[in-house]
């Protein structure tokens, strides 16, 4: 165990530190502001404040943890060794950043309260965050700088055990749109028909008509080859259905439809099946309950993850509505357009309620890209920033997160890097 002096450990001061200390690097810690209790432990310790109390190892603080509310905050980023950080503080702490400081601003999504500017969703855009500011969406820095951490501890407290840690891959599959053309009803392939008509899409209306009438089979389910791709796989695969009406009309299916539960109790069978509140439900919790409600009774099983459709997060209200369903994970923490680790981290985290300055039980499930980031890109960029995605969180032994469509599995061209993506390097058979 490490002991940690602080004057008042506050809510926030006690959320990041066990984050980063517990969560990252698998230590226990307790926290004390009596001097004595201080002075008299014998094992692992150190101080967090403004002035050290002696030759301790001593990280110095500043205002932020010691703060409530939400207030405009100065912050400059430097370049630090092969990462970044901000909230620089004096040559006698350990480390020359407010490291905790840093990571609440980051783990909070702190800049999403401050006003920014949001997309036609009303969604928080990248280019409106720090970490794409100052070049670091790419880093997972909250665990970089934990780990530096971990080496000071180390360095001064060889008889610290840290548990073995490997990095751990999570995929998730949204699946709002399971089918392009079958079990969709007379009416929506009339409109269907009707838009390809005018858009001259002579090959998508023949593609409708042989999937109709049974002569091939529907491009998007995929979900036999999902489920045989990750069979043997110890790494994780959470499926996303949607209960409410899609956005775009055409492109929905009816939840009520046998073939649509049957589907979803298929899947249930072999992998975990979440949630994807509709865009509608978002704003109106009485609908996030009976949607809730409604793929409980499918699957026979507690709900425990879910995902806003349009990867709409809109703090604080959502994830309080969340809590209030006792959901217990939300896979929503991610940019739609730009790949990188949104809230600075790849280990899942519990969400901070700021105006509330309380700590809540639902998990944040931190993704690292979404292959719709990469519309139009090349395979060989693709590669190459999946990979350095894939090596950074390798690196902080964090979890490996992508956001992949079933419409990725088609047998199209466009989409074998991801198939090869998904089945061979995240979920390739165990031996």
């Amino acid at each position: 165990m490490l002991l940690i002096f602080t004057q008042k450990p506050t809510a926030r001061i006690t959320y990041v530190f066990k984050h980063m200390i517990t969560r990252v690097l698998g230590v226990d810690i307790q926290f004390t502001s009596t001097l004595e209790e201080w002075l008299g432990y014998a094992g692992p310790k150190m101080s967090y404040g403004k002035q050290p109390m002696g030759n301790e190892l001593f990280f110095q603080s500043v205002d932020l943890l010691s703060q409530q509310g939400i207030e405009s905050v100065e912050i400059s980023v430097k370049k630090w060794d092969e990462t970044y950080g901000f909230f620089p503080v004096s040559a006698r702490s350990a480390l020359p950043f407010d490291i905790f400081a840093a990571s609440f601003y980051l783990l909070s999504r702190y800049e999403e309260y401050l006003p920014h500017v949001k997309d036609e969703r009303g969604r928080f855009v990248a280019s409106e965050s720090i970490a794409a500011k100052n070049n670091f969406l790419m880093q997972p820095v909250v665990d970089i700088w934990a780990y530096k951490l971990k080496d000071l501890l180390q360095q001064q407290f060889p008889e610290l055990i840290f548990p073995k840690k490997s990095m751990t891959v999570h995929s998730v599959v949204e699946a709002s749109q399971p089918f392009a053309y079958s079990h969709k009803g007379i009416f929506r392939n009339i409109l269907g028909y009707f838009s390809d008509a005018l858009k001259l899409r002579v090959r998508d209306i023949m593609e409708r008509s042989k999937v109709i009438i049974g002569m091939r089979r529907d491009p998007y389910d995929r979900f036999k080859w999902m489920v045989s791709a990750s069979g043997r796989s110890k790494s994780k695969v959470t499926v996303f259905f949607m209960l409410g009406e899609s956005i775009n009309f055409i492109d929905g299916v009816s939840s009520n439809r046998k073939k649509y539960k049957m589907l979803v109790k298929y899947v249930g069978d072999y992998k975990e099946i979440g949630l994807l509140f509709s865009f509608d439900a978002l704003a109106d919790f009485e609908k996030l309950k009976q949607q809730k409600k409604n793929i409980e009774e499918i699957t026979n099983r507690t709900l425990s993850s879910t995902m806003n459709a349009q990867l709409l997060v809109d703090l604080p209200d959502i994830y309080r509505n969340l809590v209030e369903l006792e959901v217990q994970r939300d896979f929503t923490m991610t940019y739609v357009n730009t790949p990188g680790f949104r809230a600075g981290t790849c280990t899942p985290f519990l969400f901070y309620d700021l105006d509330y300055e309380i700590k809540t039980p639902l998990i944040i499930h931190p993704m690292a890209t979404t292959t719709h980031a990469f519309k139009g890109d090349s395979e060989v960029k693709i590669m190459h920033t999946v990979n350095a995605l894939y090596d950074a969180v390798t690196s902080v032994n964090g979890t490996f997160t992508v956001l992949f469509s079933n419409r990725d599995f088609s047998e199209e061209n466009h989409t074998k890097y991801w198939r090869t993506l998904f089945s061979e390097k995240l979920h390739a058979h165990e031996k």
